[in-house]
Formats: C-alpha cells, sequence, structure tokens
C-alpha cells in the first residue's frame, strides 16, 4: 500500500488516481513556475548563464525562463548602452583636443 502525494490518504500501489482527492499518482511531481525576479537578477549580472537557463527551461518552466532571459536581454542592452557612452565620450574628447 502506498500513500496519496496531495492528501496523504492509503491507496493502492498501482492506484493512478487517488480515490479520495483524485490526484494523478503516477509520474514526475508537478514543477513549481513561479517566474521568480532572483533568476532576472541572476540573468542580468551573468548573461551566458540567463540565456543558458532561458534555453534550457524554455518548454518546462516557460516563467522562469522568460524572467532569466530577460535579465540577459536588460544585461546586454546595458552593455551595448555603456560602450556606446564610452565610444561617444571618446570621440568627443578627440575632437575637443584636436580643435
Amino acid at each position: 500500500m502506498a500513500y496519496c502525494r496531495k492528501c496523504g490518504s492509503l491507496i493502492d500501489d498501482r492506484a493512478a488516481v487517488c480515490p479520495t482527492c483524485g490526484t494523478a499518482q503516477n509520474g514526475n511531481p508537478p514543477v513549481e513556475d513561479n517566474g521568480g525576479i532572483g533568476w532576472g537578477v541572476l540573468g542580468c549580472c551573468i548573461p551566458i548563464v540567463g540565456l543558458v537557463l532561458f534555453l534550457v527551461w524554455k518548454d518546462t518552466k516557460p516563467k522562469t525562463a522568460k524572467a532569466a532571459g530577460i535579465g540577459a536581454l536588460v544585461a546586454v542592452g546595458l552593455y551595448v548602452l555603456y560602450y556606446l557612452v564610452i565610444i561617444l565620450a571618446g570621440l568627443s574628447f578627440a575632437l575637443m583636443c584636436a580643435g
């Protein structure tokens, strides 16, 4: 005899569904997909990790994958903006020194 994963009722080992609460018993437990902001922060701090997590979780944890992917995109956008500012500052400094 086994116990139900949800309500804890005693059920048959081969039962596919708990007769008490109706919860499916076979297969993997459900995956928690809350799309936490922590994954977005990780993706922003380390964009390659955010990209990898997005690719790995896009089918099984879509909300969490989206958070990690958005974090990676934000980081890449900030890097591009940073380099544009540095290039423009360098060009304006060069023009001021030349003139």
